[in-house]
C-alpha cells in the first residue's frame, strides 16, 4: 500500500475512533501520523477498550514504550512525551530517544519503564513537528496483581514439547505402554501430573503461531509477532544503513521471567534443548530480537546479557556452528563449520544500553564464543563423555552437534549398535549410523542433560528457572516422520521423570509441561492389520493405494485397520526405555491434517530427511538422505496429497495441553491464553499458592 494512502487510512481510523482530534481546515494527509504504538493495545488498534487487555506485566516488570511517527514532508520533530495515567513517564536519563528511520519517520522510545500499581493503565504519546502541528495516540496496559497466598515455589521447570499436541502425547503413550481391554497399562510421567489445562496458542499477528512467540508468551507474559521473541514489533526495517543485523535487535523489549527473577530474587536460569541453542524456543527464553534467525547476535546476547542479567548458568543443546570463529573457512565458512556472520550480529543503540543497563555488543563474527564462555566461568562439554566428566560446575556449556542434535531414534540406534531390534537410524546403502554421518556419535539424551542441568542449578540457594525443550517432536512432525517424533516424545517424557524425581526431593519446585503449538495436525488413525513382513512385502510392490491402503484382495481386510480392526498395537520395550523396534506387527498408524504431499509406506524410515540447518547438506555430503517427503518411500508408489504447499507439514492453531506438578501446580487448570501461564508461574514464585 502506498505510504500516503496508508497514512490517510490510519489517521482516518484513529480520528473516527475518537483517538485523534479533528483539526478544522486541515487535510488528512497534511497531519503527522502515528503508525505504531507499543505496548500493543486494542485501544490504539481499534479505538475500543472492550475485550481483554493485550499487554500485561508483573508489578515492577520492565518494558519499553515505542511509537513510530510519520511527519509531514519538509518538517522536523520538535518534541515528544510519553505519559501514563496523565503523568510524564520517568525512565533513566538517556533511555528516551527519537531516532530517524528514513522517509521523515521517527521511532520514539522510552526504555525499561516499570510500574508497581496493579490495574489497567492508560498511556499516551504526544508531540509536535516544526510547523506546530501535533500528533498523539493512546493505548493501555495492565499490571497484574500478585497476591500472597501461601508457600512460594523456589524453582520452576518449564518443559516445552515443541509442536506437541494431544495426539503426540497419546501416540507416545500407546507405543511406550500399550492398552489392555481399553485401558492404558502405564501412563506417561506427564500424564500422572495432577493439574491439567488447555492452552490457546495464537501469536500477536496470526491464529497460527511459530515457535518464537509460542515460547516467548511463557517467558514474558506477552504476545509477539511470528519470528519475534522478547520484543514488541515496531515499524523499522533494515536497509543499506544497517549492514549488520542491528535492526533485528532494537525493537521495544519486555523483561523475561529469568531476568525478572534474577533481578528481584537472585534466581539463576538454565536452558536445555535438543535443538540448536540459537533456535526459536531456547532463544525465546532469554533473547530480545525480531529475527529468530539472527544466530550470531543471539549467541552473543546469551553471553553479554543472559549471563549477567539472568544469571544463565546452563546452556546445552546443539549449535556449535554459532560458537566457532567465522574467519577460518571459505565463503560461507562451511568448511570451518561456522555460521557466524556480520549480517546476523548487532550493536545496540544507546537508549537500550542506558535503559536496560546492558552491553552494546560488537560485530564480531570472527570471535571464538566457546573461549568467551569458558572465560566467563563456563565448563565446556562437547559430547556425553565430557558431560559426564564435567561434575557439577558452577556454569555449564554443552554443544553436542553443529546444528540440531540428532533425533532420539538415531541416537538410540547407535547406542545399541544394531544389536537390539530394528529402529532404523542406519544408512542401508553404506551401513553407517546416522549420528556417525552427522559427525557426532556420542550425544547425550535429553534426560541425561536434564539431570546434569539440575545438578548445576540446585547449587543456587535462591532457586532457578529452567527451560527443557524436546525440539524434534516438532521438527519430525514437520517431516511427517511418525516413528521419529514418537521416540522424541518418549525421550521428552523420560526427562520429565527426572524432574519429577527432583521435585519429590525438593518440594518447593514447580513443573509445567506444555507445548508452544501443535504441529502437523497429527492424529491416530488406527493400526496396521498385517504383520511387519507382509507390510514390507506390500511396500515393495509399487501398487500404490491398492497395496498400502485399500482392502486386500486375499484377505478382504483393509491394511489400515480402523475401529474394531485397529485392535491394540503392541510394542516391546527394551531395557533402555525405548521400543526394540518401531515396526512391530500391527503397528500404530498416524495421519496428518496439515500435511504437504508425501509418499507413505507406514514403515520406519531408515534415514531422516536432511536437516535444513545442518552444514552437512552443503556439497551433498549426505547423498543418500532424502531431501523431502516425496524422496522417500518411493517403492510403494503410494502418494498422499497434502493440504498445504511446500515439502513440510505446518503448525496448526489447535489448542494444546498443559500438565503441572509440585508447588503451585494447583494454579494451572482450565482453558487459558498462552500468556496466562507466565502470570500463574510468577504467582507461584512470588506470591505462592494455597
Amino acid at each position: 500500500m502506498p505510504d500516503l494512502t496508508y497514512r490517510a487510512l490510519r489517521l482516518a481510523a484513529l480520528w473516527g475512533a475518537g483517538i485523534l482530534p479533528a483539526l478544522a481546515g486541515s487535510s488528512v494527509l497534511a497531519d503527522p501520523t502515528i503508525t505504531t504504538l507499543n505496548p500493543p493495545s486494542r485501544l490504539f488498534a481499534t479505538g475500543s477498550q472492550n475485550g481483554p487487555i493485550t499487554a500485561r506485566f508483573l508489578p515492577d516488570q520492565r518494558f519499553d514504550f515505542q511509537a513510530t511517527v510519520q511527519l509531514d514532508a519538509g518538517t522536523t520533530l520538535n518534541g515528544f512525551q510519553f505519559t501514563v495515567d496523565g503523568s510524564p513517564v520517568s525512565v533513566t536519563p538517556g533511555a528516551s530517544l527519537a531516532t530517524s528511520i528514513g522517509s521523515n519517520r521517527f521511532s520514539i522510545t522510552a526504555r525499561a519503564y516499570r510500574n508497581t500499581t496493579p490495574g489497567v493503565h492508560t498511556f499516551a504519546i504526544s508531540g509536535t513537528q516544526s510547523d506546530g502541528k501535533t500528533f498523539s495516540a493512546t493505548g493501555n496496559f495492565e499490571i497484574v496483581s500478585i497476591s500472597q497466598q501461601g508457600r512460594r515455589a523456589k524453582n520452576v521447570i518449564i518443559f516445552l514439547g515443541d509442536g506437541m499436541g494431544i495426539a503426540h502425547r497419546t501416540a507416545a503413550r500407546h507405543v511406550l505402554s500399550g492398552l489392555t481391554q481399553g485401558k492404558t497399562n502405564t501412563p506417561l510421567t506427564m500424564d500422572t501430573f495432577p493439574m491439567t489445562g488447555i492452552i490457546e496458542t495464537s501469536s500477536l499477528n496470526s491464529i497460527v503461531t511459530d515457535s518464537a512467540p509460542g515460547m516467548a508468551c511463557y517467558s514474558t507474559g506477552n504476545k509477539a509477532n511470528n519470528n519475534q521473541e522478547g520484543v514488541f514489533p515496531d515499524s523499522q526495517g533494515r536497509g543499506s544503513s544497517d549492514p549488520d543485523g542491528s535492526k533485528d535487535f532494537d525493537d521495544p523489549r519486555v523483561e523475561y521471567l529469568g531476568e525478572f527473577m534474577h533481578r528481584k530474587y537472585g534466581k539463576s536460569t538454565g536452558i536445555v534443548t535438543t535443538a540448536d541453542v540459537f533456535d526459536a524456543t531456547p532463544a525465546a527464553f532469554a533473547i530480545h530480537t525480531r529475527n529468530r534467525g539472527a544466530g550470531t547476535g543471539i549467541i552473543d546476547q546469551f553471553l553479554l546479557e543472559a549471563v549477567p542479567n539472568a544469571d544463565l548458568r546452563v546452556l546445552m543443546g546443539g549449535g556449535r556452528r554459532w560458537f566457532l570463529p567465522g574467519n577460518t573457512g571459505a565463503t560461507g565458512n562451511l568448511s570451518a563449520g561456522s555460521s557466524r556472520t556480520a549480517a546476523t550480529d548487532y550493536i545496540l543503540p544507546q537508549d537500550i544500553v542506558t535503559g536496560w543497563g546492558v552491553n552494546a555488543g560488537t560485530v564480531n563474527p570472527n570471535d571464538n564464543l566457546i573461549s568467551a564462555f569458558t572465560a566467563a566461568g563456563f565448563t565446556y562439554a562437547s559430547d556425553k563423555n565430557s558431560l559426564d566428566a564435567a561434575g557439577t560446575p558452577n556454569r555449564l556449556l554443552g554443544l553436542f552437534a553443529m546444528g540440531n542434535m540428532n533425533i532420539a531414534l538415531d541416537k538410540i540406534a547407535k547406542r545399541r549398535n544394531a544389536t537390539v531390534g530394528n529402529l532404523g537410524g542406519k544408512d542401508p546403502n553404506t551401513g553407517n549410523f546416522v549420528v556417525d554421518d552427522y559427525g557426532f556419535p556420542n550425544q547425550p539424551m535429553l534426560d541425561e542433560m536434564t539431570t546434569k542441568a539440575l545438578d548445576v542449578l540446585k547449587k543456587n540457594p535462591n532457586g532457578f528457572c529452567l527451560l527443557v525443550e524436546g525440539a524434534s517432536i516438532d521438527k519430525q512432525a514437520h517431516n511427517m516422520d511418525s516413528d521419529r517424533w514418537i521416540l522424541d516424545a518418549i525421550e521428552f517424557d523420560r526427562s520429565i521423570a527426572v524432574a519429577k524425581a527432583f521435585a519429590d526431593q525438593n518440594p518447593d519446585t514447580l513443573i509445567v509441561v506444555t507445548a508452544d503449538h501443535e504441529c502437523g495436525g497429527v492424529n491416530l488413525i488406527g493400526a496396521s492389520t498385517v504383520t511387519n513382513v507382509e507390510l514390507q512385502r506390500r511396500a515393495g510392490l509399487g501398487g500404490g493405494a491398492n497395496a498400502l491402503r485399500d482392502t486386500s484382495p486375499v484377505t478382504g481386510v483393509p491394511l489400515v485397520g480402523t475401529y474394531d480392526l485397529a485392535g491394540f498395537p503392541r510394542y516391546v520395550i527394551n531395557s533402555d526405555g525405548y521400543p526394540t523396534t518401531t515396526d512391530p506387527d500391527r503397528k500404530l498408524l498416524i495421519g496428518y491434517a496439515s500435511n504437504a504431499d508425501r509418499n507413505e509406506d507406514w514403515l520406519t524410515n531408515p534415514l531422516p530427511l536432511r536437516d535444513s540447518q545442518s552444514l552437512l547438506n552443503y556439497g551433498s555430503k549426505l547423498p543418500n538422505y532424502p531431501a523431502g517427503p516425496l524422496n522417500r518411500d518411493t517403492a510403494g508408489a503410494f502418494q498422499i496429497t497434502g493440504q498445504v504447499p511446500g515439502e513440510t507439514a505446518v503448525h496448526t492453531a489447535s489448542d494444546i495441553v498443559l500438565s503441572a506438578y509440585g508447588r503451585g501446580s494447583i494454579l494451572f487448570s482450565g482453558v487459558m491464553d498462552n500468556t496466562e501461564v507466565f502470570f500463574r508461574a510468577a504467582q507461584a514464585l512470588v506470591g505462592g499458592s494455597k
